[in-house]
């Protein structure tokens, strides 16, 4: 009887404490809870630590996440306003506010991802195609863009290699996707904290005519500077043949000059001596007409010429051997 009663005894113990063990539990700094009754929430959520206790066996502990959780969606292909296809990928952070709505709408946090993925996708690829793409490259619409020192003035003039103004900036559209994504999560018992783009790529579909486009650009300012080298070698050999062309011109001025000054003073000289007496005259009329013999009269020289002329005088007087 004893040891029956013993029996009963520790059994009593093991079911009183299974039930106690059943009816309490944890709640930790991190974590808040949703109590259950046959899988509906009852009474309020309970948000701080510390060792709490439920009715065994018919309630259930959910346990919700109090920390600031992340978002990291998938690279998404979208179009901007120019029509252009670029590859966006976006993270976000979010916490949980209200334990209760947050069970009832989604019940655990890969639900609660998914939600995430079509909402801020879709603000997402809204916000894509309201604005062009610079509107999502450049940071804001204070900044001003470096310029490329080799342009000209007259490129600068040109709004050459200027990008094109813009009215808002990567912030201000971020900003707006963070303003219609924090309304349509708040009904989830989400708050969202922040959100970011990452990453922003070229569609691989365009990406090939944008590299052609640089390509062609780089192309442009290189044969700019060929074209400005020839012009420039062009100037510099014509500067050359100028300056030839002045330097013969000037050393030929000055070679005529010095002939006509010597044949000035030889005919000076000339005169001089073969003046001084009629047989001089005479003497210099022979020489001057015997050289000039020498250069009209060649081997084959066939002249023509009357016997009262000149230059027949002197032929007429001579004998052949």
């Amino acid at each position: 009887m004893n040891k029956n009663k013993q029996i009963a005894i520790l059994a009593v113990l093991v079911i009183g404490a299974y039930v106690l063990m059943s009816s309490i539990y944890t709640v930790n700094e991190v974590e808040q809870m949703i109590i259950t009754q046959f899988g509906k929430p009852v009474g309020a959520p309970v948000t701080s630590a510390g060792l709490k206790v439920k009715l065994p066996f018919i309630q259930e502990v959910n346990p919700i996440d109090k920390r600031v959780l992340e978002w990291d969606g998938n690279p998404s292909d979208m179009p901007t306003k120019d029509k252009l296809y670029i590859s966006v990928d976006l993270f976000a952070r979010w916490r949980i506010i209200d334990p209760l709505q947050y069970f009832l709408r989604l019940r655990d946090e890969r639900s609660a991802q998914s939600r995430l993925d079509d909402i801020l996708g879709s603000e997402t690829r809204n916000a894509v195609a309201k604005h062009e793409l610079i509107e999502i490259i450049r940071t804001t619409k204070d900044r001003v863009p470096l310029r490329d020192a080799l342009l000209t003035d007259a490129e600068r003039e040109l709004d050459m290699g200027m990008l094109v103004p813009i009215q808002k900036g990567r912030k201000l559209v971020e900003q707006e996707i963070f303003a219609a994504a924090a309304e349509k999560v708040q009904v989830f018992g989400i708050e969202l904290l922040d959100i970011r783009f990452k990453r922003i790529n070229y569609n691989e579909s365009v990406r090939p005519k944008i590299y052609d486009r640089m390509i062609s650009e780089r192309r442009q300012i290189a044969e700019r500077f060929l074209s400005e080298g020839n012009g420039e070698a062009a100037r510099i050999r014509g500067n050359r043949v100028r300056d030839l062309n002045k330097i013969q011109s000037e050393a030929y001025r000055q070679v005529e000059e010095i002939r006509g000054v010597a044949d000035a003073k030889a005919t000076e000289i000339y005169a001089r001596a073969y003046n001084q007496s009629p047989e001089a005259v005479e003497f210099y009329e022979f020489t001057r007409t015997m050289q000039s013999y020498k250069s009209i009269i060649s081997e084959n020289t066939t002249l023509v010429l009357s016997t009262d002329s000149d230059l027949f005088k002197f032929l007429k007087g001579m004998t052949p051997e």
